[in-house]
């Protein structure tokens, strides 16, 4: 079994969902008392969203190169940044390592490719949904049409993620909103949704709605299982 590394604590709860998903992944593969084999270091969120809310990313690329280098030295046989937002300075963090980057938006993108659905709404950070780092690869790799939330939505998705879910709170009100801007999406195409932060998925699942929802955390962890367990 190959050892996962973990780029965690933006923020720790979904961190927390990553170790839980990896493990029961394992579990479900071998059976017995495995589990997985797991190289973690997580950060202090609140340095990143300091700098996230500054624009300030040559400084976060490098404390999270330096972090995604002691994961390496761990032990780590290959990468997992465990949040969608901070892929946008993935170049930066696969230069200071030699083991390989299970890119989110990759994985998520070639899972969705494989149903066929091209116009996809995209969920996240502002940063995710406005900047070019993720939803672009989305569209140059796969050929997706990639819808976004309109203005206000965007600020009320936002804000959701920093002020309620990396907090652990989850309220039926926001739920309710979320939904909303679900349906809004699909009204304007899109035939399914990417859950394009981590922790989107702590709130809204797919029992919720009819649009189906493509959860990047757990395609996130269910690649890094199978990459795991090659040829075991």
């Amino acid at each position: 079994m190959k050892t996962i590394g973990l780029l965690g604590g933006m923020s720790w709860e979904s961190t927390s969902t990553y170790y839980h998903q990896l493990n029961k992944g394992v579990k479900q593969q071998l059976g017995g008392l495995h589990s997985a084999k797991i190289a973690l270091i997580s950060v202090d969120f609140s340095e990143i969203e300091t700098l996230q809310h500054a624009g300030d990313w040559k400084a976060m690329a490098v404390i999270l190169a330096d972090a995604a280098s002691k994961v390496e030295r761990a032990g780590a046989d290959f990468l997992l940044i465990c949040t969608n937002t901070m892929h946008k300075v993935a170049p930066e963090i696969e230069s200071a390592i030699s083991i390989p980057l299970l890119h989110l938006a990759d994985a998520t993108g070639q899972r969705l490719h494989a149903t066929g659905i091209q116009r996809v709404g995209l969920l996240g950070t502002r940063f995710t949904m406005e900047q070019d780092f993720y939803k672009q690869r989305l569209v140059d790799n796969f050929g997706f049409d990639v819808l976004v939330p309109e203005s206000m939505e965007r600020e009320l998705v936002h804000e959701v993620i920093y002020e309620e879910l990396c907090q652990g709170k989850i309220t039926e009100s926001s739920r309710k909103r979320y939904l909303e801007v679900i349906q809004n999406l699909g009204n304007r195409g899109a035939k399914a949704v990417i859950l394009g932060c981590t922790e989107i998925a702590l709130l809204v699942q797919q029992q919720h709605t009819d649009l189906p929802l493509f959860d990047t955390t757990t395609i996130h962890c269910e690649e890094a299982v199978r990459l795991a367990l090659a040829g075991q």
